[in-house]
């Protein structure tokens, strides 16, 4: 990983050896643009101005902080020329290998200056003026604004796949999210220091900041064009995001009650085997039909032996919840007046 130095000159940057971080000295500026690039073909030009002529616009000291998931080539060299002609304002940091979006915001989070972080696609998905709005939203108390892009103009199967993925959430966790697809976010920089980002937790930010208490603001985005593919996407994508929603409704509703969850699932299995049981009886003896032998009898018993060993990670998660109470802080405290 390398990564250019604040400068005062256009002089080539200088890479800093691997997993090093200087943050002693550092100037604060007011935002942070961090640009995710996971292609080669990404805009890296077009989006640095878009932005900067907004930001300048609104009189805000700025950085554009662009992380590279292990690509190369033009985009690559694109950023390199933007470098030395913009100076401190646009920095690199490059991966030797494709991590996701999630490594790539911890990796920025950490080395930003900005006290105000903007997560950007790679191209320039919405309309640049909207970062105003976001902005504004940020400065009058919000701790998260999120985009909804409307109205969209992708493909309308598409926007029908993404309208009942984001229902879907909304019904789950009971929060104000249309487009959790959209990665155009402004957030405050505490709200990323305290929030976990692993895995494919960057696409669910939003939720996660809701559910630790954080003050969550939605605004419409114009929205000007979409990559990526169109249509169905196959059988491990839509695998992938039911589990991604199941993985949201345990980390927003279970994660501090955890017998809740696997005590329902396994309740479910143990009675199911009961079910099973109890049909197996009354034909035994209203018909005086063998049991033992039928493999319906063994899916009883699976299936009560199943639930119990569900319920038993529920005990488990329980146990580690208890030992761990004193470390473990589920809510924020906004402000304490005396």
């Amino acid at each position: 990983m390398s990564e250019q130095l604040p400068a005062t000159t256009n002089l080539p940057a200088t890479p800093r050896e691997e997993g090093s971080v200087d943050t002693a000295g550092i100037e604060r500026l007011d935002v942070t643009v961090v640009v995710p690039v996971q292609s080669p073909e990404a805009e890296i030009e077009d989006v640095a101005e878009a932005l900067s002529a907004e930001l300048e616009h609104s009189g805000k000291s700025y950085e554009i902080l662009y992380v590279f998931d292990g690509v190369t080539g033009a985009a690559w060299k694109s950023a390199q020329a933007l470098l030395k002609r913009s100076g401190s304002r646009v920095r690199t940091i490059s991966f030797k290998n494709a991590f996701g979006e999630s490594v790539c915001l911890s990796a920025a989070v950490e080395r930003a200056r900005g006290r105000y972080i903007v997560t950007s696609p790679q191209y320039v998905q919405v309309d640049p003026h909207e970062l105003r709005a976001m902005l504004s939203a940020l400065d009058a108390g919000a701790d998260f604004v999120t985009p909804w892009r409307h109205p969209r103009v992708d493909p309308l199967l598409n926007q029908l796949q993404s309208t009942i993925f984001n229902a879907l959430i909304r019904l789950i966790i009971r929060g104000p999210f249309h487009d959790l697809n959209c990665y155009f976010r402004a957030i405050r920089r505490e709200v990323l220091e305290d929030v976990a980002i692993y895995g494919d937790m960057y696409r669910f930010l939003p939720v996660i900041a809701f559910r630790q208490g954080y003050k969550i603001q939605e605004v419409k985005v114009r929205h000007l064009k979409e990559w990526g593919a169109a249509g169905f996407f196959g059988l491990g994508v839509y695998a992938r995001r039911a589990l991604d929603v199941l993985a949201v409704m345990f980390l927003t509703k279970f994660t501090l009650k955890p017998l809740r969850f696997f005590g329902t699932v396994g309740g479910l299995f143990v009675l199911s085997g009961l079910a099973v049981g109890a049909f197996l009886a009354w034909r035994k003896y209203w018909h005086h039909e063998p049991v033992a032998d039928q493999p319906l009898f063994f899916v009883g018993v699976m299936l009560c032996v199943l639930g119990v060993q569900i319920v038993g990670f529920g005990l488990v998660g329980e146990i580690i919840i208890f030992s761990q109470a004193r470390n473990l802080r589920e809510y924020r405290v906004e402000r304490i007046w005396e």
